[in-house]
């Protein structure tokens, strides 16, 4: 099982070059940086967590110019976005990003991706049914996929249109980066087990992980596609202890992304240490 590292991606926390060197020196197999691009002043929707919303939301940072920074200071760390809010930009010029920093960075490129939980920020900067926002990300995953794949890429949907089209660079993985979908509830798991490349739960959203695992895992063949090949990865946010870490390890879990807890995110001081806490269990938990 690999270790993973989350963080919300604010100028107070560690730079990405210096947090991305520090990980991979520690055997950390990858960096995720989750995804904002605004916070509406007059939001209605309600924080998921409960309360008012924590503050590092406000300040996030753009995850494709930061973690082309991370790439950039190592040669290994795997690159992920937990998570990217991809229907909240323009498909071609998104396609085009993640398809150069893969190029950039070697093909190390993973998108965890989801629908996203505030209505306002998603109406502001697009025209597709809130309500409808499941069958808006399935399309365009696969408007995407065609994108990085065919020569001449088209697409036909009921959300997403267009001709076909010429878009270089093509990612370095053949087809492009693994798509992990951080979904919960059971529209989300159904469209996991359909299309995306990996599931992406929360684990405190999770009362009782073995039967969820063993329910999604069902679901996967439901659909006539091998469980071992859609991996799961996920997301920690209580600081999980060692014991905890094997038994995700023991129910196949492939990784398993740790951070600093919810009310830690404005310590930066935090980070580093507890980084070091992690890293020496890591050679045990790939056995």
């Amino acid at each position: 099982m690999h270790l993973g590292f989350s963080s919300m991606n604010t100028l107070f926390d560690p730079p990405p070059p210096v947090l991305a060197r520090y990980l991979e020196e520690r055997g950390f197999e990858s960096l995720w940086y989750g995804e904002h691009s605004h916070i509406p002043c007059a939001q209605k929707t309600p924080y998921p967590g409960g309360g008012e919303l924590p503050m590092p939301y406000k300040h996030m940072m753009d995850p494709y110019v930061s973690l082309m920074a991370a790439a950039a200071a190592t040669t290994k760390l795997r690159l992920g976005t937990g998570i990217a809010l991809l229907m909240e930009r323009d498909v071609f010029s998104q396609a085009k990003t993640i398809a150069t920093l893969d190029q950039l960075s070697g093909g190390r490129v993973i998108i965890g991706t989801g629908v996203g939980w505030n209505r306002e920020e998603f109406s502001n900067v697009s025209q597709q049914p809130w309500n409808k926002r499941y069958g808006v990300l399935r399309e365009t995953v696969a408007a995407m996929r065609a994108l990085w794949r065919d020569e001449e890429a088209g697409y036909r949907g009921e959300y997403l249109d267009f001709d076909p089209v010429w878009l270089y660079p093509k990612p370095k993985q053949a087809g492009g980066p693994a798509i992990i979908f951080g979904a919960m509830g059971e529209i989300g798991v159904k469209h996991t087990a359909q299309w995306a490349d990996g599931w992406f739960p929360v684990d405190i959203a999770m009362p009782d992980i073995p039967a969820a695992i063993a329910a999604f895992r069902q679901a996967v063949r439901d659909n006539g596609r091998d469980p071992d090949a859609v991996h799961i990865t996920l997301q920690a946010m209580a600081t999980p202890d060692f014991d905890t870490l094997k038994r995700y390890r023991d129910l196949g879990i492939h990784r398993v992304n740790v951070g600093v807890a919810i009310d830690m995110w404005d310590k930066p001081e935090q980070v580093l240490p507890m980084i070091d806490r992690f890293a020496p269990v890591i050679p045990q938990l790939a056995g």
